[in-house]
């Protein structure tokens, strides 16, 4: 453990189905989400979410975490399209807040010193 200071945030997101039931073709159910908390991914117990769908997310969740501009469009769009082009599913990807990491606890490799 470094006694420099090397911390970071990150937001903690949770990403939810949302739609109309009626629209949708896969089996998602509106309501159903998961959260993901550093590079952790949590679901509720029982609760399915599509394998598919997942992939389609998993690529835009870290840059989500990341602290971005307001005029970025990271930071306003929200809702991504279920990748069944013939689903009406969406998924909104809500920042809920923030956890704190270290540098020196979640890589071995060193931060130049310049930068500390």
């Amino acid at each position: 453990m470094s006694d420099r200071n090397d911390e970071f945030q990150l937001y903690n997101l949770r990403i939810e189905v949302i739609g109309r039931a009626d629209s949708f073709v896969c089996g998602h159910k509106a309501g159903n989400y998961f959260e993901a908390r550093g590079e952790n991914l949590f679901f509720p117990t029982g609760e399915p979410f599509s394998m598919y769908a997942l992939a389609a997310l998993i690529p835009l969740l870290p840059a989500k975490q990341r602290p971005t501009q307001k005029t970025d469009w990271m930071t306003t769009d929200a809702e991504i399209a279920c990748p069944d082009p013939n689903c009406g599913a969406r998924f909104r990807i809500t920042r809920i807040g923030t956890s704190t990491f270290r540098h020196s606890e979640t890589t071995v490799v060193p931060l130049p010193e310049d930068d500390l």
